[in-house]
């Protein structure tokens, strides 16, 4: 189902996936399959339909990451100094937004619960409320992700550094968050290790997914 976006409020994605997955011992948690298809190249088609751009962090040692992209609307960007924490897969894909773009989206690439409707609602929070932080939640609210950051944001993002990513923009900027509940736990689930993803394979195949 495809979502019409406003050409007025340009939404760029930035798809977070430098990560070594470290904690997989040897397997990469965003080639994980998802109905067979591997979890970063599912993120993408889930989120292009509401992106006028999409964007992929990558690191350089992963290849396998880039091919699973290959055929998408999404553009690579490798990220040398992937190894020295997150802020440095911001800082190296904002200077690839395009200046049109009203927002940035900031996804975590390990979270195989957001849906094509979950990145729907969320840009229509934007549209809504466009000079607000957008932030996704859980059901009950406890705040999680994806993020959205309006233009004015793009300065400070571009000057983070270590491996908290945007987390001190969001404790300074309190007041200008808007929380945008998705369904269940889809905002928190992130997968880290072998056994998590195990356990997500087991509970998805008991509600019968």
């Amino acid at each position: 189902m495809a979502f019409p976006s406003n050409n007025s409020r340009r939404l760029t994605t930035l798809l977070l996936a430098a990560g070594a997955s470290s904690r997989m011992r040897g397997q990469d948690k965003l080639l994980q399959p998802i109905d067979g298809i591997p979890l970063l190249r599912v993120l993408v088609e889930r989120v292009s339909d509401i992106s006028d751009q999409v964007l992929v962090a990558l690191p350089q040692d992963r290849p396998a990451r880039a091919a699973a992209l290959k055929g998408t609307s999404a553009q690579s960007i490798v990220v040398p100094e992937a190894s020295e924490g997150m802020a440095h897969s911001l800082k190296g894909a904002l200077s690839f937004v395009r200046p049109d773009a009203s927002a940035v989206m900031i996804v975590p690439a390990d979270m195989p619960e957001l849906t094509s409707a979950d990145f729907a609602t969320l840009s229509e929070m934007h549209q809504a409320h466009p000079d607000l932080i957008i932030r996704g939640a859980a059901e009950d609210g406890r705040p999680g992700h994806p993020v959205i950051f309006p233009q004015p944001y793009f300065p400070v993002l571009s000057k983070l550094s270590g491996d908290l990513g945007a987390r001190s923009i969001l404790q300074d900027n309190k007041s200008q968050i808007h929380l945008c509940p998705l369904p269940e736990e889809h905002a928190l689930t992130d997968l880290d290790t072998p056994e998590e993803w195990a356990t997500w394979y087991a509970a998805q195949f008991d509600r019968g997914l």
